[in-house]
């Protein structure tokens, strides 16, 4: 079989991702207007293609209105919003921005009637991107919590639960707010699991999580919590709503592109060139160096031994792995995605007829400008010969500076849609 390892990666990462976008899929879950208005409110990295496919489906003669948050840069190239707006603001710590946005947006909900639509457009990120913290907390405290939940090792339903729980409109909040207006939720999911209340931590969606929960997971990883913050969860002030509150009553749901659905796409294209497919799971969490091992570990087997699947394959996987920063150094560029690689970089040991891809699937690794990078049978080899130490930068979670001197950091740009990790492991 004559194959171009780095082409078919990449092509495989191009095909997951479009299968994530709103584009081609969002008008089929659209229900007919309402006899009142219909407000459209969200926040996530796919904000912006969500309401692009949004305002294209929905009939020109239906009156709409809303706003949505995304991140900084992520409007689709070209276009403009015209019934809903748009507002950029920072991810993955809040800004000012996001703060006074979400605030505006909330204030949309005053009036609504059961005869009101609202379309709730929900994608990974809008928990920074939405962001009014509880009463008595500012956005200073918010900052620094999230900061360091960012930098903990905390798995992401583990944030999203403290984030919820200060929070004056994740958690339920904003569903709750919405009443008696019907709420359809329209989701992209970046979460392993597909959890709706723990997407962007679930502002349409009744939260199972209490308080005690929130302070416990920051009693696990040492979160300090600003005094306010803390008095309201032992007091139970900041608790949210919880299933079976009326207010939420008859809220409908829709899960539009998950992990999963993107690694079957690719699998499938992998497939089509003649080569076997197996997604391990797109759930996969963890240390995001020693996740890079196991599947180090796997891909070796294959290789050297046809077990436990005959090569030529591709193995593909996805969930949220994270990096954990101890805070005793500054830490390096990189992300989980490049974390990953170089953890497995360092297991193979230039292992022959073994490539990888990892990159996140909204374009960003972290807070680089690359989404991930490509490893090769040679990429110990070529960056030791340029002075490069792997260990080290591992060490240093400066995974991006052993990428970027090889030319194999994956730089997309904004992808316009999130469904988290996306990882291949080719075995020629």
């Amino acid at each position: 079989m004559t194959l171009d390892p780095r082409a078919l990666l990449r092509q495989l990462y191009d095909v997951a991702v479009a299968r994530a976008l709103p584009g081609q899929v969002l008008a089929s879950q659209l229900p007919p207007p309402p006899k009142g208005r219909t407000l459209v409110l969200g926040a996530g990295k796919a904000g912006g293609a969500m309401v692009q496919a949004l305002e294209a489906a929905w009939p020109a003669e239906a009156p709409m209105s809303g706003l949505v948050i995304t991140r900084y840069g992520h409007i689709p190239g070209g276009w403009r919003p015209r019934r809903i707006e748009l507002v950029e603001a920072a991810h993955p710590v809040p800004d000012a921005v996001g703060l006074a946005a979400s605030e505006r947006l909330l204030a949309l909900t005053a009036g609504l009637t059961a005869r009101d639509l609202v379309i709730g457009l929900i994608s990974g990120g809008g928990s920074a991107l939405l962001s009014l913290p509880a009463p008595g907390l500012s956005l200073a405290d918010k900052q620094a919590v999230n900061r360091a939940l960012l930098a903990s090792g905390a798995a992401i339903h583990e944030m999203n639960c403290v984030r919820k729980h200060l929070s004056a409109i994740k958690g339920g909040r904003l569903a709750a707010a919405c009443a008696p207006a019907r709420v359809l939720t329209i989701a992209i999911s970046d979460v392993p699991g597909d959890d709706p209340a723990v997407i962007a931590s679930g502002p349409t969606v009744a939260d199972a999580t209490t308080c005690a929960d929130a302070l416990a997971i920051c009693r696990r990883y040492r979160i300090e919590l600003p005094p306010a913050a803390r008095a309201g969860l032992e007091s139970g002030d900041f608790e949210t709503p919880k299933p079976g509150d009326e207010r939420l009553a008859g809220h409908e749901f829709v899960m539009l592109a998950t992990p999963r659905m993107s690694l079957e796409a690719a699998a499938d294209a992998a497939r089509a060139q003649g080569l076997a497919a197996h997604v391990l799971s797109d759930e996969i969490e963890g240390e995001s160096r020693i996740v890079g091992g196991v599947h180090a570990a796997l891909a070796r087997a294959v290789a050297r031994h046809g077990e436990p699947f005959a090569r030529p394959c591709v193995i593909l996987s996805g969930g949220e792995t994270t990096v954990t920063v101890d805070g005793s150094r500054p830490a390096g560029r990189g992300g989980r995605a490049t974390e990953f690689l170089l953890g497995c970089a360092l297991a193979l040991q230039g292992e022959p007829g073994v490539y990888g891809l990892a990159a996140d699937t909204d374009g960003i690794d972290g807070v680089g400008p690359h989404a991930g990078a490509l490893l090769t049978p040679t990429s110990l080899a070529r960056a030791r010969a340029l002075g490069l130490n792997p260990q080290a930068l591992l060490d240093a979670h400066d995974s991006a500076s052993f990428f970027e001197p090889l030319g194999d950091l994956l730089v997309p740009g904004p992808t316009h849609t999130n469904v988290n990790d996306f990882r291949a492991l080719l075995v020629i």
